[in-house]
């Protein structure tokens, strides 16, 4: 596809309303709320032409719509409950021919995997409509990184009816849970990562990002994920706060019924 060719659009779906830790997002690391510190690593990738904040034209999103705002950050106010239009419309605005999917309760991501993610992409010989790090993963969960053309993503919201893929976007593009699945780009990590967890979900992972930024952040604001190993090497502790969830458990427990209707 070659990167000189498209415009790469970054998008950071958020929200404030979630029923396991509601205004994660915003929550306080360092004096600076979290999808701030996410955006600041993000906008660092060399690979995505343009950012923005999802967000939706909910009242309860109002403030956090406000605050990425004031900090300079682009924001896209849509639909609350379908997110596959909310990316839709926004990709069209923003004029993308590819799209980057990140989710904003993931305040450690690194900007060299998600510009990894998008080379194996847009390097692709012969030329996918979908690349990721997720089919399967290996990174720690929280540095999870979607790419797809703008084409396959609007021909998704032009078909896709089930209320899953409507929420997660990307279901009817990867088509992983089809019995015909399409040929996709997978990047690995070096070893097998996936065992960690580095999202935000509960007060716990709170705990480990927060002790993560106190640690790294003051020395070296530009800490990447390998830093990360070092200090939970170095710390193993860290690691056995937040066990006790399942990676993604939310969409794995969406995905029977889903399954199930698509039979």
């Amino acid at each position: 596809m070659g990167e000189a060719l498209v415009k790469v659009v970054g998008i950071v779906q958020a929200r404030m309303a979630s029923s396991r830790l509601p205004g994660k997002v915003l929550m306080p690391v360092l004096g600076k709320p979290l999808i701030i510190h996410e955006l600041d690593r993000l906008v660092r990738s060399k690979l995505i032409n343009e950012l923005w904040l999802a967000t939706s034209d909910d009242a309860s999103d109002d403030g956090l719509a406000e605050e990425v705002e004031k900090r300079g950050f682009r924001v896209y106010r849509g639909s609350q409950n379908d997110v596959l239009e909310r990316f839709s419309l926004l990709a069209q605005r923003a004029k993308a021919d590819v799209v980057v999917r990140l989710t904003g309760d993931c305040p450690l991501h690194d900007p060299e995997i998600v510009d990894f993610v998008i080379s194996a992409f847009l390097h692709a010989n012969p030329v996918r409509s979908y690349g990721s790090n997720i089919w399967p993963p290996t990174f720690p969960d929280g540095l999870d990184v979607e790419v797809f053309t703008f084409a396959a993503l609007r021909d998704a919201a032009d078909h896709c009816v089930q209320p899953l893929e409507r929420e997660h976007v990307t279901p009817g593009i990867h088509g992983q849970f089809r019995d015909e699945k399409p040929e996709i780009v997978n990047v690995t990590a070096p070893a097998d990562f996936s065992h960690l967890r580095w999202t935000l979900d509960y007060p716990e992972d709170y705990a480990v990002i927060r002790a993560v930024f106190e640690t790294l952040y003051p020395e070296n604001p530009d800490f990447n994920w390998q830093d990360v190993l070092a200090l939970i090497t170095k710390e193993p502790d860290l690691i056995t706060r937040n066990r006790r969830t399942e990676r993604n458990e939310t969409f794995v427990a969406a995905l029977e019924g889903y399954i199930e209707s698509a039979k």
